[in-house]
């Protein structure tokens, strides 16, 4: 066995553990350091908070990437993504990785609205660190996914803090669940049991000809969020005219497609360069 298969079998098992970004972070080498700005609150609540990266060189005038983490709407800390930032501004994002509000302390729709709102402070202050609130592109892993989509796709949420969803260029979802008609097991429960119907909370029915082009991934070995939401997201987007890149990785699992986007493991997938072709592309870098 090679060092770096044995690498990846590591990094297998610390992400099957829910520990992929902590891991990450302490382990792995990420990319080129860019300026960080810390712990800015975007609402009142203690989990309202978030982190700025800034590209190297400063340029004026970058286009702007929230990063939204996952964690079964549980879990998760920004604190734990700086690979995540840092990945996004090296490719010419000024970019924000945000916390959001959990459950128990919520349920839908609150760690969405949090998501909208930090889209609202990128809006008002990511020109302050050389960023063009006027392209934004949205990237979230699993519930991070769910949430990043739900903003890019329902214009409610948007409208209700203010912002222009044309800002939005593009939205990449990687292994979200995006269709889930029942709610079976306790995190769906426990998420999403208090919403008036479960019309409200599917994603796939606010897909229309309004929304931003979309990136979305899945890995087919995925076993906590099954391929066919990607697939059928992807789809409803399509027959409503929006541009769709969309990739089933072979042997690929929920956490892989993460880890595929890590400076360490980008060899392994196509990935990484997919994913940020698609992004600068839209936001007009490419």
């Amino acid at each position: 066995m090679t060092r770096r298969t044995g690498l990846i079998g590591l990094a297998g098992a610390f992400l099957a553990a829910c520990t992929p970004a902590r891991f990450l972070d302490s382990v792995f080498p990420d990319d080129a350091a860019t300026t960080l700005i810390k712990d800015v609150s975007f609402g009142d609540n203690p989990r309202q908070k978030l982190d700025v990266y800034e590209p190297p060189g400063g340029a004026p005038g970058a286009p702007v990437a929230l990063f939204v983490y996952g964690g079964g709407w549980s879990s998760g800390s920004r604190k734990e993504y700086q690979w995540a930032g840092k990945m996004l501004a090296a490719q010419g994002f000024v970019t924000i990785v945000a916390d959001y509000r959990l459950t128990p302390e919520v349920s839908f729709p609150g760690f969405v609205e949090d998501v909208a709102s930090a889209v609202r402070w990128a809006v008002d202050h990511t020109p302050d660190h050389g960023g063009d609130p006027s392209r934004i592109v949205l990237v979230g892993h699993s519930a991070g996914a769910y949430n990043a989509a739900m903003v890019a796709l329902d214009p409610r949420y948007l409208k209700a803090v203010g912002v222009d969803r044309k800002r939005i260029k593009a939205f990449a979802g990687l292994a979200g669940p995006y269709y889930f008609p029942t709610l079976d097991g306790p995190i769906l429960s426990r998420t999403f049991a208090g919403a008036p119907d479960n019309k409200v909370y599917q994603t796939i029915d606010y897909a229309g000809p309004g929304s931003p082009a979309a990136f979305l991934v899945a890995g087919d070995a995925d076993k906590t969020v099954r391929p066919r939401n990607t697939e059928r997201l992807a789809e409803a987007l399509r027959k409503e005219g929006v541009e769709v890149e969309s990739h089933l990785y072979p042997g690929q699992s929920h956490a892989d497609v993460l880890l595929n986007l890590s400076r360490t493991f980008r060899g392994r997938s196509p990935e990484y360069g997919q994913l940020t072709a698609f992004l600068r592309r839209q936001a007009g870098l490419a």
